[in-house]
């Protein structure tokens, strides 16, 4: 219970940080299908190491991201195709790939892998935490050190041209940090959960804040605490834990919303 506390934290931080990027340049669906399209690294790197979990599973899924990734951003490059429709395409194609290599492994495909598409936070050990850490400092140091840049692309893109920022380079950064964040959240909330990781909190955050390192803290304050509050749910009502953290962020999402909109409402002058 103490390791998995450890993770939803950490998972929570990096989330919410890396999460105010997506909500804020509109890339949810991106990060549903990046979430997606990790599933056959993984499903190569357990099949090809006989079943074991661990650093192999994160590894697999991190190239397979990776890959995607940097294949969608390929796509896109100069307008070649809309970026919805790559999206979608390397989305289906990675998905499918994963499903076809997962259902030639009996196990894999009867249970193992049930804990990587949903999660299986009470199973995390000493190795996972690690891996967690080292992602968490490389994907929250990169933003730190690219912050000006990555929230120039993001709010205006003739800004960026006329300071001839290399935007292309930083959307494809930008891209592998949303990658690498998938895959350190990958044990906690699994595949189908882990839009709502990065989703969620910070569209809460953007509620509240109207500047974007101000968004990135409340996002990273929110993810961490839905996370341990979800868990804890999951534990005293013996529910599964990635859909009770999902549910929890969901519910503080409602009610900041609801609030807010209260708020502006007794503010507007009554015609």
């Amino acid at each position: 219970m103490q390791r998995a506390l450890v993770a939803v934290v950490m998972v929570g931080i990096i989330s919410g940080v890396v999460g105010c990027y997506v909500v804020i340049r509109g890339m949810s669906f991106f990060g549903d299908a990046l979430s997606h399209s990790i599933l056959p690294g993984v499903a190569i790197s357990y099949i090809a190491t006989g079943g074991a979990s661990g650093a192999n599973l994160f590894f697999g899924g991190l190239i397979a991201g990776i890959i995607s990734a940097l294949g969608i951003g390929w796509l896109t490059r100069g307008e070649r195709l809309k970026e919805d429709t790559a999206i979608g395409i390397v989305f289906v194609a990675m998905y499918a790939l994963g499903i076809a290599i997962i259902s030639h492994d009996a196990r894999a495909y009867g249970r193992d892998l049930v804990h990587i598409l949903f999660g299986n936070v009470l199973g995390i050990q000493g190795e996972d935490l690690l891996i967690m850490a080292v992602c968490g400092v490389l994907v929250l140091g990169g933003t730190l050190f690219f912050y000006k840049e990555l929230q120039i692309i993001s709010f205006d893109l003739n800004l960026a041209r006329s300071l001839r920022l290399p935007a292309e380079t930083l959307r494809l950064i930008l891209l592998a940090f949303i990658a690498v964040t998938i895959i350190a959240s990958l044990r906690v909330v699994g595949i189908a959960l882990m839009l709502a990781m990065l989703i969620v909190p910070a569209a809460t955050a953007q509620i509240l804040a109207k500047r974007l390192h101000h968004m990135m803290l409340i996002s990273a304050g929110l993810g961490a605490l839905g996370g341990v509050v979800g868990l804890l749910l999951s534990y005293y009502l013996d529910i599964a834990a990635g859909p009770s953290i999902v549910l929890t962020m969901t519910a503080v999402f409602a009610l900041v919303f609801t609030a807010s909109r209260l708020y502006l409402r007794l503010r507007t002058p009554a015609r």
